[in-house]
């Protein structure tokens, strides 16, 4: 239900004239109606006076049905279909309450107004000038006066628009347009002409808004939905394209263009669904081929280029291939420097290769874009530890392996190593000392890296075997001694040796 007031004050102010409606008296002898027809009269009246729009249209409907020559029927119906926001439907009402009663000049002044919201200039003109000649009311005068001069100057920037888009002039041509549907709000190919101009101008999403409006105000307007989805495309929001070129086969199935274009969309659509759930999967090996695919498909559209590369750039990322991941990321990077979703990827795969700096830069340029981000805040303050670590006691640096090693390649390292450096190994007393603690930190580095809690704690940026990062404190980080050491069996998965090498 809507309030009385709300309807009255909408009537009044986008049509000032149809509030002669509400108190349009009912002329029983005049119409020749039936007392039936009378009370359904007197009823959506009242309803419409309190804003029951709906219960009041159901009552004129069944004044109409029972008198079809009731021009009161009509037009009260008319003022309905108005305050509901559907022009369409009072228009021909309209254009009936003037075939019953010629001189309803409240009527025709009013499909003048419809008329001329839709862009039928010349037939709008033709009912303006004929209030002017029925004797109207001083207001109805002023108000038809007025509207033939607005027409006037709408005809003339229509000229000049049109002009301007043959010469290609398609700023001016916008400027026109701009004016005129500011009055003719309802002419779907002058919105049509608008989007074209945008087209040109190359603002896509400006013409997608006129060609929706064009969709809605023609009735089975193919041409429009076949546009918006080919706009939508272009952009690279497949999901759109694809809803909207089902829309224009629902009006025409056989629709050669339409049906053409869908296919590609949806065999383009189903190729990115898929490699999206292979991502959510984990498998990023069959994602980055799905978007490789997607990029064979749809080679002409530079914007699916580089969204296939930005989740390959991911896929990269997440399967901890930092080479692969650098290089992709970086080619999406120089076609949109700002990409977060790029930078924040190429910062990760940074942080394998150990290149600190870089993702501490990728990371602050991140957040440059997106200062609310926690994963790109976390990344930065990760970078950040890691890179003052790495000013210290690296563990992987100490055993010559990767940062995503797994446990097997550690272990082997950690033996080939320990057996290198241990101090048996050395009689000379210098030499000895220096095993020592090459040995040490052969073994913290062992210990830290088998384990996976330390593991995480050391990735994360934080030393588990440094009483300092641990504490806050002071300490030595080196505090395990070589006698804690000594006896360690570098073959074992850990524990203490069960028997000593001598070396001959």
């Amino acid at each position: 239900m809507v309030a009385p007031s709300s309807v009255t004050s909408r009537l009044g102010s986008v049509f000032p004239f149809l509030l002669v409606l509400v108190d349009l008296q009912y002329e029983g002898a005049e119409c020749g109606v039936n007392a039936d027809v009378e009370k359904h009269l007197e009823l959506g009246k009242k309803l419409l006076a309190a804003g029951q729009l709906a219960d009041a249209l159901s009552q004129f409907h069944a004044a109409v049905d029972g008198d079809p020559d009731n021009y009161v029927a009509y037009y009260r119906r008319a003022t309905v279909f108005l305050a509901m926001g559907k022009s369409k439907a009072a228009l021909p009402d309209l254009t009936k309450v003037i075939e019953l009663k010629v001189d309803f000049t409240a009527a025709r002044l009013q499909r003048g107004h419809l008329l001329l919201k839709q862009g039928k200039l010349d037939e709008a003109e033709d009912d303006f000038k004929k209030v002017l000649k029925s004797n109207p009311s001083e207001n109805e005068e002023k108000e038809a006066q007025s509207q033939l001069i607005k027409s006037d100057e709408m005809q003339r920037l229509r000229t000049h628009a049109l002009d301007a888009f043959e010469n290609s002039d398609y700023t001016a041509a916008i400027s026109f347009l701009d004016k005129i549907l500011e009055v003719c709000v309802w002419d779907a190919e002058l919105r049509e002409l608008r989007a074209e101009c945008f087209i040109k101008e190359g603002e896509p999403r400006k013409a997608i808004s006129d060609l929706k409006a064009a969709s809605k105000l023609k009735n089975d307007n193919t041409e429009a939905f076949y546009k918006i989805s080919t706009l939508y495309y272009q952009l690279g929001d497949h999901e759109l394209s694809l809803s909207e070129v089902r829309e224009c086969l629902k009006l025409d199935q056989d629709h050669k263009r339409c049906f053409a274009h869908y296919k590609q969309v949806k065999k383009l659509n189903k190729l990115i669904e898929s490699a999206e759930e292979l991502i959510r999967e984990g498998r990023y090996t069959d994602a980055t081929s799905k978007y490789e695919s997607v990029m064979k498909l749809e080679p002409g559209v530079s914007e699916y280029t580089v969204r296939s590369k930005e989740r390959i750039c991911h896929c990269f990322s997440k399967d901890a291939k930092p080479v692969e991941a650098i290089r992709v990321c970086s080619e999406v990077l120089q076609a949109e420097p700002d990409n977060v979703n790029a930078l924040k990827d190429r910062a990760e795969a940074y942080l394998i290769e150990e290149m600190y700096d870089e993702a501490i830069q990728d990371y602050e340029t991140a957040q440059e874009h997106n200062e609310n981000d926690q994963q790109i805040r976390e990344g930065l303050e990760k970078a950040q530890r890691l890179l003052k670590q790495s000013q210290k006691r690296d563990y992987y640096k100490i055993l010559g392996v990767k940062r995503n090693a797994k446990k097997q390649e550690i272990i082997k390292a950690y033996r080939k190593l320990a057996m290198q450096w241990h101090p048996d190994n050395f009689q000379n007393e210098e030499e000895k000392k220096k095993a020592e603690k090459k040995f040490i930190d052969i073994a913290a580095a062992k210990e830290v890296l088998s384990d996976p809690e330390m593991r995480k704690k050391f990735d994360d940026g934080e030393d588990p075997l440094d009483a300092e990062s641990q504490q806050g404190g002071g300490g030595n980080p080196f505090h395990r001694s070589w006698n804690s050491w000594q006896g360690f069996n570098p073959f074992s998965s850990g524990g203490p040796f069960r028997f000593k090498f001598h070396f001959n």
